[in-house]
């Protein structure tokens, strides 16, 4: 019997730049494996403009650890080497590895260059607000360092339809470039007008010279780091035509197993709804709209309605490609999209994506970990392991819901014959201490069921016909079911 899948974030904002995450990984593979996680999301693993970096303003994509550029042979979470012993070990435990992929924009070229442009206005990059001039910008990269070792490839501002400095005035905007190929990408988000530029030289995927070559390094970068598969970093501002012919092309060259999932920013249900009609429903999406009613659920108490906790969500309306989280490394304190779930809502977030039936559950590091940086937030691996523990061993078998309150919410899993002692019942609360009498079966009858979050020390007797009465302290979560051993 197939066991339930569960993904870690395995990095957070903060994390040391000491060239050392990925040894960490190595180390912590085995007791990953042993909580029930089986799929690490990594952090971008190509050389950006420092040591530093996060890897979100990347410089050579060729470079995973191995070139003296940008100061460091080292990215931030070690060399090349390194980063082969962590896959190795992950692999070693049938742990997968996804590769965050960044593939929007550059940074930090290697050489200005003169070329025309047309500022746009930030709020509206529709609307034209100057006649083409000359700037000097950023945008040659001839990755000296590297010398065409795996790409003789060479970027120059043809190869980028967008920038937002002019060393010549020493000025910032938003400034289209003008040439062949160069609008901006139709088939983006419509933010701003059109939300094809974000930020640093931004990729032109109308360029067939830069639709082969992306296309190329995915293939080579797939073979070279021998992950399982990637997480595509802001693709709404990509053009979708070339995501879609990406995923075509890499998954045709590494196997239909080869595993994709987009960091698609939108709250709006129905624009995640058509782009995955846009491209074939070829990769899943993280759930952005769950992760803001989590996020809203913890700042309103007793105010938020828990019966609506999953209404216009990505996990309701396309379950089999919903990639659910709490929180990342976006949404932490002081990052670009800060929304972090409070505390005393954390634990009962996560039993929401990790003991359901439904979507792909994944766990941020900094939840569980920590966060480092100036103001330290302490990791909860105490309050989220149990939630692993019955994710793997109990949260199996037909779901019955009991969303009959807007204060106490439950849902029983039955469990499967052929996982012992599988099953359990999922009490939740954002007001008073409560209950909720929930059937779990006449075939439960006479067992005792335990707290194994340990919040409530009660014995839960099955009664004859199946039901029982499950309580839950005010503000909490109580997951009930069989203990490792029986208990009177």
């Amino acid at each position: 019997m197939e066991r339930n899948h569960t993904i870690i974030q395995f990095f957070e904002w903060h994390v040391e730049a000491d060239g050392l995450h990925w040894d960490r990984l190595k180390e912590l593979a085995p007791e990953l494996k042993r909580k029930g996680i089986d799929s690490v999301w990594i952090p971008p693993v190509t050389k950006g403009i420092s040591l530093e970096n996060t890897g979100y303003a990347p410089y050579d994509l060729y470079d995973l650890g191995e070139f003296n550029q940008k100061g460091t042979v080292s990215t931030k979470y070690g060399n090349k080497q390194a980063l082969h012993d962590a896959v190795a070990a992950c692999h070693e435990h049938d742990i997968h590895v996804y590769a965050d992929v960044v593939l929007n924009h550059k940074a930090g070229a290697d050489e200005t260059e003169v070329f025309q442009v047309i500022e746009v206005d930030p709020n509206n990059r529709t609307e034209e607000v100057s006649e083409p001039f000359d700037i000097e910008g950023w945008t040659k990269f001839t990755f000296p360092n590297r010398n065409d070792r795996y790409s003789s490839f060479k970027w120059g501002f043809e190869h980028f339809n967008g920038t937002d400095y002019d060393a010549m005035e020493d000025r910032t905007g938003v400034f289209q470039i003008v040439g062949d190929y160069k609008s901006w990408s139709e088939e983006v988000d419509d933010e701003f007008g059109n939300y094809d530029y974000l930020m640093f030289a931004n990729i032109d995927y109308n360029h067939p010279d830069v639709q082969e070559e992306m296309v190329r390094w995915g293939k080579w970068f797939a073979d070279t780091v021998k992950c399982n598969g990637f997480r595509l970093d802001a693709i709404k501002h990509i053009n979708h035509d070339f995501i879609k012919l990406f995923v075509e092309q890499i998954s045709q060259y590494c196997g239909d197993d080869f595993y994709f999932v987009g960091e698609f920013w939108k709250h709006d249900l129905e624009a995640c709804q058509h782009f995955l009609d846009q491209i074939d429903y070829r990769i899943d999406l993280f759930d952005v709209a769950l992760h803001d009613n989590l996020y809203t659920a913890s700042t309103s108490g007793n105010d938020f309605d828990l019966t609506t906790i999953f209404d216009h969500t990505l996990v309701q309306s396309h379950p089999l490609h919903a990639v659910t989280f709490v929180d990342n490394h976006d949404t932490q304190p002081d990052e670009a999209l800060e929304s972090w779930v409070e505390d005393w809502f954390k634990q009962i977030a996560y039993a929401l994506i990790l003991l359901r039936k439904d979507g792909l559950p994944c766990i941020f590091y900094g939840d569980y970990f920590g966060i480092g940086g100036e103001d330290p937030i302490e990791g909860k691996k105490e309050a989220i392991d149990p939630l692993l523990y019955t994710r793997y061993h109990k949260a199996y078998g037909k779901q019955e819901d009991y969303f009959d309150h807007p204060n106490t919410i439950g849902w029983v899993r039955y469990g499967l014959p052929e996982i012992e002692r599988s099953g359990c019942a999922v009490v939740i609360s954002n007001g008073d201490d409560g209950e909720k009498r929930m059937n779990a079966g006449e075939d439960r009858a006479g067992e005792i069921w335990v707290d194994l979050t340990g919040t409530r020390t009660d014995h839960i007797p099955i009664e004859e016909d199946g039901f029982a009465t499950f309580p839950v302290n005010g503000g909490s979560v109580s997951v009930w079911a069989l203990p490792r051993e029986n208990v009177e």
